[in-house]
């Protein structure tokens, strides 16, 4: 998929909309943030793992979601961080900029910075402080912010306490700005109950990390999760061999991945899966406070498990 293939929803200079048709499929990394020992954004990790990432069959890259510690980027950071991946990636995949706010006012600011730099969508999680919005109030921000940025949404429909239904999510899909929801929270009874109710209408894409292989047989479009970014080789085979209807193979890459997942999900899920880039060769970076480094136990958690996925050797 290259970003003209991508690029669905254009603005021109008030914010208007002219809409194409856009549609995500394959795997989709959230990527991982690195941080330095100052806890600034280390550019050229940053790009050097879009690079990684793009070289191992990746179909776009997200850059500031929950992986990448987006929740704690100011503005400026969302327009450093994606214009480090744009100028990296130069249009040979999309890049999809994560925005986790609390009003449509922030997230039209971190939406506009993400174009500026740009970003070719958004992927934008429902306002989740204290006081989630209802339907309406939910579908009319959505609404707002591609009226106002100009660029394909993903709806990343992950908050526990703010979890938009079904019905909603429907609704959403009807708008011109909304190019397809990303279902995660670990329900793949909420992924296969969107699927029957709004296959075809836009992407929609899996974050059940550790059953991509029953997500993309029921029809994700494609996935969004974290455990993409920690073993991109084994989710691409895995889609892989699900588009050719080679199940024996798709199943035994899933056994190879579960136990990967169990190592990584837990406390601090992004410094884990940062470790787990490290024991594989690549650079994570350090996480900023107050996440912290994983314990040596964990760690070892961590590489007994890609060593059993065959993905680094047994020392």
């Amino acid at each position: 998929m290259t970003v003209d293939d991508a690029r669905g929803i254009r603005a021109n200079e008030e914010g208007s909309e002219g809409i194409v048709s856009v549609r995500y499929r394959g795997i989709i990394p959230p990527m991982v943030t690195p941080f330095d020992e100052r806890e600034e954004i280390d550019i050229r990790a940053l790009q050097g793992e879009a690079e990684y990432l793009i070289g191992v069959g990746c179909t776009a890259l997200t850059v500031g979601g929950s992986t990448g510690e987006g929740a704690g980027f100011s503005p400026e950071e969302v327009r450093a961080a994606v214009r480090a991946v744009a100028t990296q990636t130069r249009g040979r995949v999309p890049v999809i900029a994560g925005a986790i706010p609390d009003t449509t006012r922030e997230a039209v600011s971190l939406g506009k910075g993400a174009r500026e730099a740009g970003a070719d969508a958004l992927q934008v999680t429902p306002p989740h402080y204290l006081f989630p919005p209802g339907p309406d109030d939910t579908v009319e921000y959505y609404r707002t912010i591609g009226q106002a940025v100009g660029l394909p949404i993903v709806v990343y429909n992950v908050v526990p306490w703010a979890t938009i239904d079904v019905p909603t999510l429907v609704r959403l899909l009807d708008l011109p700005n909304v190019a397809g929801v990303k279902q995660s929270g670990g329900d793949i009874h909420k992924l296969s109950e969107l699927l029957h109710a709004a296959r075809g209408k836009a992407s929609i894409l899996t974050a059940v990390d550790d059953l991509l292989y029953p997500s993309f047989v029921l029809g994700a479009d494609g996935a969004v999760a974290a455990i993409l970014t920690a073993v991109p080789t084994l989710c691409v085979a895995l889609f892989d061999a699900v588009q050719r209807g080679d199940h024996t193979a798709a199943l035994q890459i899933h056994n190879r991945l579960v136990p990967v997942w169990m190592a990584l999900s837990g406390p601090n899920l992004p410094a884990r899966v940062k470790a787990a880039l490290k024991l594989q060769g690549r650079h994570g970076g350090r996480s900023r406070r107050p996440m912290s480094v994983p314990s040596g136990e964990d760690v070892s958690m961590i590489q007994e498990a890609l060593e059993r996925a065959e993905l680094v050797t047994v020392a």
